[in-house]
């Protein structure tokens, strides 16, 4: 039987390289440039499964993932998930002094998730948005004249020869990403009738702009004793003031108070899509 080949933001290094190693080490993984990409490899077929970021600890919800999954892969299917511990080191081809650093290189969200830890230690670099973690640490291993130095995994620092000038930059020590496993919908495995579960969801509607509209949609969850333990909100990126809304509820589709709940929400906004329902 041919090994399962499973995509994620690279290249090599990646904290999605870290998490897939550590949840999957039997599995081949396969980096793909953009986390754009790597959703739309299981939406378009070219891979069966792949391993993406959906929240952080620290920085929320990860808005790329977010985004295509709600306007764009309309056929994948979120079918579990895996809560990976996040550490950075700070990385660079040669030693350098904190004062010597000019450029701090990294990934939007690693730059979020350590913040304070730049503004404390290089006050005057200049902080630069890099396309992964593991690419920042690629760039700044073979520069072995400059004051640049990148933020990433330690694993991006050992696969690529830099030195590891820091460790454990995150803002906290709680620092951690939640990833969830893709696949197209007409793969994923039924929801479990009980159990231990959780739904994963979104709406929108032309009815958001009247009051107490969101209120009516959230209540639904609330008449049927359904848990609600996240929602977020993003730009429907159709004009100013339109939202999609993002729920995680405790509980699969499989259960009848579940639903129920998603039933009567249908009631209320134009779209309702589940994005995945699954046992925990």
């Amino acid at each position: 039987m041919p090994l399962l080949r499973v995509a994620y933001l690279g290249p090599p290094g990646t904290v999605s390289d870290e998490a897939l190693t550590a949840a999957a080490p039997a599995l081949e993984g396969v980096p793909l440039p953009t986390l754009r990409d790597v959703v739309m490899s299981v939406q378009e077929g070219r891979f069966e499964r792949a391993l993406v970021p959906i929240e952080n600890a620290l920085e929320g919800g990860v808005d790329p993932v977010l985004d295509c999954l709600a306007l764009e892969a309309h056929d994948v299917a979120i079918i579990g998930e895996v809560v990976h511990p996040v550490s950075y080191c700070l990385a660079a081809g040669r030693e350098l002094a904190f004062d010597e650093v000019t450029v701090v290189l990294s990934h939007p969200q690693a730059l979020g998730q350590c913040q304070t830890w730049i503004a404390t230690n290089l006050p005057h670099a200049r902080v630069v948005p890099a396309v992964s973690t593991a690419d920042a640490v690629r760039e700044v291993a073979t520069d072995t004249t400059g004051t640049r130095v990148a933020i990433g995994p330690r694993l991006a620092a050992r696969h690529y020869g830099a030195l590891m000038l820091a460790e454990d930059l995150e803002d906290d020590p709680g620092n951690a990403t939640r990833f969830g496993w893709l696949a197209r919908a007409e793969a994923a495995p039924a929801p479990p009738p009980d159990g231990p579960g959780k739904t994963m969801l979104i709406f929108w509607g032309a009815g958001s702009a009247s009051p107490g509209w969101l209120v009516s949609c959230l209540a639904v969850f609330a008449f049927a004793g359904v848990n609600l333990v996240r929602i977020e909100s993003r730009p429907l990126r159709r004009k100013m003031g339109e939202y999609m809304f993002f729920l995680d509820l405790e509980g699969s589709t499989g259960t009848p108070a579940v639903e129920s709940a998603v039933a009567d929400l249908h009631k209320h906004a134009e779209v309702v899509r589940v994005l995945g329902s699954f046992g925990t």
